[in-house]
């Protein structure tokens, strides 16, 4: 069993992938990238360090004897000009910042690059810790019906182009109408809009409409930038008035599966995997 160097960021996903290794008894090494990994994943072992400080990242990673990596977790877009490379850093710096200038997606793989010119072999975090990949169909209880149908092929229409446009990966439709689109704030912030939004527009939680739709860039670097949906995205989809949540299957990662059906049973909102478009 290889040993995984897990290059963390914020929110829950790394620290499910790090509990999932320790579980399984596979041997983990966590990168807590300063200013973004959470305070949980100092239970493992690991070191923190700077966004920036690439040449430090390896050497860490090669001194415990790590095969593979994975990058899991939120990190915002860097200020260039602010980073404080190390040698190794400041070497692949300018190849970094050519490659953002074609989106976040270029900047990924260029980042990921670095890595394999270092001989890390990539996993992606279903790889890591087992499929967290969203299955065809209803996820838990409840379905979409007839009347969700024109809401869930609109939204995932949307969310695609705007993955073409490398703008982003989700979109909110009710009765046929875009209620938000998904840029740089993420989706609990762009939930949060759709909740002020006139009632009128939007559902409500006595009478559930319109969906959120996720899906991935037509180019997207697919080991290290999936959608992703947890409890916080149920709970904020509800309190938005949504009828459910719907991404492409197989192409969407579920993080606390059992809890997230749980509560969406609960509440009544439907997770629905689409097959993907042929490309």
């Amino acid at each position: 069993m290889s040993k995984l160097g897990l290059i963390a960021g914020g929110g829950g996903l790394p620290v499910e992938i790090a509990a999932a290794c320790q579980q399984a008894g596979r041997p983990l090494f966590v990168i807590r990238l300063k200013g973004f990994a959470g305070p949980d994943l100092a239970a493992f072992p690991g070191a923190d360090i700077g966004l920036a400080e690439l040449g430090k990242c390896i050497r860490a990673l090669k001194a415990a004897g790590c095969d593979s990596i994975c990058f899991a977790g939120h990190v915002s877009r860097p200020d260039f000009a602010a980073l404080r490379p190390d040698v190794r850093g400041l070497k692949a710096l300018p190849g970094l910042i050519a490659a953002a200038r074609h989106g976040d997606d270029g900047l990924l793989r260029a980042l990921l690059g670095e890595f394999e010119k270092e001989g890390f072999t990539i996993e992606g975090a279903d790889e890591a810790m087992g499929d967290l990949r969203l299955s065809a169909g209803a996820l838990g209880k409840v379905r979409p019906g007839p009347a969700h149908a024109g809401d869930i092929a609109r939204g995932l229409h949307v969310a695609r182009e705007l993955g073409r446009l490398d703008i982003g990966q989700g979109a909110v439709v009710c009765d046929g109408l875009v209620l938000a689109v998904e840029a740089q704030e993420g989706t609990d912030a762009m939930l949060r809009r759709v909740a002020d939004l006139p009632a009128a527009i939007r559902g409500s939680p006595a009478a559930l409409r319109g969906v959120l739709a996720k899906a991935p860039k037509p180019i997207q670097e697919t080991r290290v930038d999936l959608p992703t949906i947890g409890l916080g995205t149920i709970q904020r989809a509800a309190r938005a008035g949504l009828a459910g949540v719907v991404g492409e299957a197989g192409r969407l990662l579920v993080l606390d599966r059992a809890e997230v059906i749980a509560l969406a049973d609960e509440l009544g909102l439907f997770v629905f995997g689409v097959e993907p478009e042929r490309q």
